[in-house]
Order: structure tokens, then C-alpha cells, then sequence
């Protein structure tokens, strides 16, 4: 039985044409594998705040020393970080706004990096805690920019995931899905036609 964790990062929740690809994916990995189970973490519905100074130190304090607003604080992170180790794969759902990866997920990746718990400080350099799982990422774009220096997103997640122990990770592409309806139809045809062969 495997644990899938789906993240959504859309702004527009499960409507995301982001979400979708990554449901119908989820879906069909939950039909071939009976049993399994998803978690859903949907970055819209459920925001989280963004790192400030006060939240980052409730992290850095040591457990014993916390104060109640900083447990209240760590715990929020405590539960994002279970529901990283309770997975057996990860599935994100990634749209590109302004270039970049959505602000939601920044935060998100803020809340889960944290040393000791996912991450650890070696002499030969940060080691990832989160090993032997993988991720598959469902990018939508509204221009093509995969294989081009203005893709932020691909390097920027693969490094991030890799940075806490997550190495094998898939990427799937709908891009130019706002040059056009017949551009947009093909595209995420195309990224539908990937999630079947992966699914098989």
C-alpha cells in the first residue's frame, strides 16, 4: 500500500488546470494500486503564512525553550514535515506565475526545510532525510519556456527536492496553454497522454 501526498500550489484550488493534471494522475495511481491512500494538501484552500523573522527562530529554538505562540508555530510545520515521511510519493501541482514558482509553495518549502528534521548539516555539506521517495511534478505554463533559460521553475524544484533527500523526480509539461484554445487543447493532450504511459 503506498501513500501518495498531492500538493496543489494553483491559486484557483482544485480548478488549477495544474490540480487536475495532477489528479487524474493521483487517480489512476490510486485505481492501478488498491489500498493506497492520498493525502491532499491544496496551498489555496489551506494557505500558510510566510517566513518571518518570529517564525523562523520558533524553529531554531530548541524544543525545551520554546514559548506557546512558537510551539503553535512549530507544530504547523511539524504536521507538513509528517505528512512528507508518511509518503511514499509526492505529486505537486506547479503553475508559473510571473516566471516563478507560485508563492504559496514557497512558503510551503519554507515550512518544511528545516535542519534536523528533514535536512542535516554534514562536514561534507547538507544531507536530505527524505530519501527514497519520488515526485512527480505537473508544470502548466501559459508560454513555452521548458529548455530555456527563463524556466525558473524545473532547476529551482529538482534542487529543492534533492536539498531534503527527494532525487528522483518526473516532470510533466502543458505549456503555451494561453496561445490559443488549439495550442492549449494539444497541450494538455499531450501532458494527458504522458500521465497514461506513466500510470501503466
Amino acid at each position: 500500500m503506498k501513500t501518495i501526498l498531492q500538493i496543489n500550489s494553483s491559486l484557483s484550488a482544485e480548478q488549477g488546470m495544474s490540480s487536475k493534471l495532477a489528479t487524474r494522475f493521483v487517480t489512476s495511481q490510486l485505481a492501478r494500486e488498491p489500498g493506497s491512500r492520498r493525502i491532499l494538501r491544496d496551498l489555496a484552500r489551506n494557505p500558510l503564512p510566510h517566513l518571518s523573522a518570529e517564525r523562523f527562530k520558533a524553529f531554531t529554538t530548541p524544543a525545551a525553550e520554546r514559548t506557546e505562540a512558537q510551539r503553535l508555530e512549530v507544530a504547523q510545520s511539524d504536521a507538513l514535515i509528517a505528512e512528507l515521511r508518511q509518503a511514499d510519493v509526492i505529486v505537486l501541482g506547479l503553475p508559473m506565475y510571473n516566471f516563478g514558482i507560485p508563492s504559496s509553495l514557497k512558503a510551503y518549502f519554507d515550512h518544511v526545510a528545516r535542519a534536523g528534521e528533514t535536512f542535516r548539516y554534514t562536514p561534507q555539506g547538507p544531507v536530505g532525510l527524505l530519501s527514497g521517495r519520488k515526485a512527480y511534478v505537473f508544470a502548466t505554463r501559459g508560454g513555452r519556456y521548458a529548455g530555456t533559460p527563463m524556466d525558473s521553475q524545473t532547476d529551482y524544484i529538482r534542487q529543492f527536492l534533492g536539498f531534503i533527500g527527494i532525487d528522483d523526480v518526473e516532470f510533466v509539461y502543458a505549456e503555451g496553454l494561453a496561445l490559443g484554445e488549439e495550442q492549449r487543447e494539444a497541450a494538455l493532450a499531450e501532458a494527458g497522454e504522458q500521465i497514461t504511459r506513466l500510470a501503466a
